[in-house]
């Protein structure tokens, strides 16, 4: 598979930036076990992948491997001759900002077409904007061009209850939504939708939406991650990007972790992120205020203790009146 599997949660690829779809594997046509069936079309890689590298979330890779379960025993069925009606495999991803949706989603794109359940496996990411006009007649064109675009693979929608916008009389959003969900019922063979939100949020919209939530058929739950999910994360990051914690840097981290968790607004790896970029700031701005000194590799790839104290969660903390 091109490029690693780890992306930062709580990110949206659009098509273009996403790894272009393998070649279609073969279909196990053959395959009387579920081993080969794995073997043969190396969707057991992408799911051993997703497990050892997607940190944290268990209940959502087990969630993953028992729809890819499903569909693995449904090809062995077919190679007998036994029946196998076609499954629905539109998706609900319910959780909180930078919990992996967007990340899983792709993942789950790639698993459907080597098991041969999509014919390109790539995945289209939008929003209401993308979809939904500023006026009469501009609904329409806008949703089925994104449609004709997901044909084949994954539509990732998110924030997906923006598109019903009751109090507005003159919104467009349901116009969208009944297109939707025409497409998701007479073309399910050649497209999988999965909305995605808050979880309260999403409940809101499928209440209202009865339509929607009848052709869900897979609801999936992600948590938030728990803060030593969220270091493994920063770890991932940071080698990513050729950088590391230098001494005391990560103890550091472990507390600014421990005050961000309990301040508003906290998105998760999302946030983890933005932590590591403006540390990155400080770094580079505590090497550049020396310019006659000649830097090392390893002055160029560590994250101080300075670095991360100096992030205004520990500057609030000390200002904050004593109680």
């Amino acid at each position: 598979m091109a490029g690693p599997l780890y992306s930062i949660p709580g990110t949206t690829p659009s098509a273009a930036s996403a790894d272009p779809p393998p070649a279609q594997p073969p279909v196990a046509d053959g395959a009387r076990t579920v081993a080969a069936v794995l073997a043969q079309t190396q969707a057991g890689a992408v799911m051993d992948e997703l497990e050892r590298d997607l940190v944290g979330l268990a209940p959502v890779k087990a969630r993953i491997r028992e729809i890819a379960a499903l569909l693995v025993i449904d090809k062995l069925r077919l190679n007998l001759g036994l029946s196998a009606a076609s499954p629905s495999l539109h998706m609900s991803f319910v959780g909180n900002p930078g919990t992996g949706k967007t990340t899983v989603a792709l993942r789950m794109a790639t698993i459907l077409h080597r098991l041969g359940y999509i014919r390109k496996g790539h995945l289209v990411a939008v929003t209401r904007d993308d979809l939904v006009g500023q006026y009469i007649g501009h609904t329409a064109p806008k949703t089925k061009e994104v449609l004709k675009k997901a044909m084949g693979g994954v539509l990732f929608i998110d924030e997906a209850y923006y598109l019903y916008r009751p109090e507005n009389e003159r919104d467009y959003g349901q116009e969208a939504i009944e297109i939707l969900l025409q497409v998701m019922e007479n073309q399910r063979d050649d497209l999988v939708v999965i909305l995605a939100g808050y979880k309260d949020r999403m409940e809101t919209f499928f209440q209202s939406n009865p339509g929607m939530r009848s052709r869900i058929a897979h609801h999936v739950d992600f948590p938030d991650y728990q803060a030593a999910d969220l270091l493994q994360i920063a770890d991932k990051m940071l080698a990513q990007q050729h950088y590391h914690f230098g001494p005391g840097a990560r103890a550091a981290f472990v507390e600014y972790l421990e005050r961000r968790l309990t301040q508003p607004q906290f998105a998760n790896a999302r946030s983890v992120r933005n932590a590591l970029e403006r540390a990155r700031l400080r770094q580079a701005s505590r090497l550049f205020g020396d310019q006659e000194r000649e830097l090392t590799a390893d002055d160029l790839t560590t994250i101080s203790e300075a670095d991360i104290r100096a992030s205004r969660v520990f500057q609030d903390a000390a200002a904050a009146p004593k109680k």
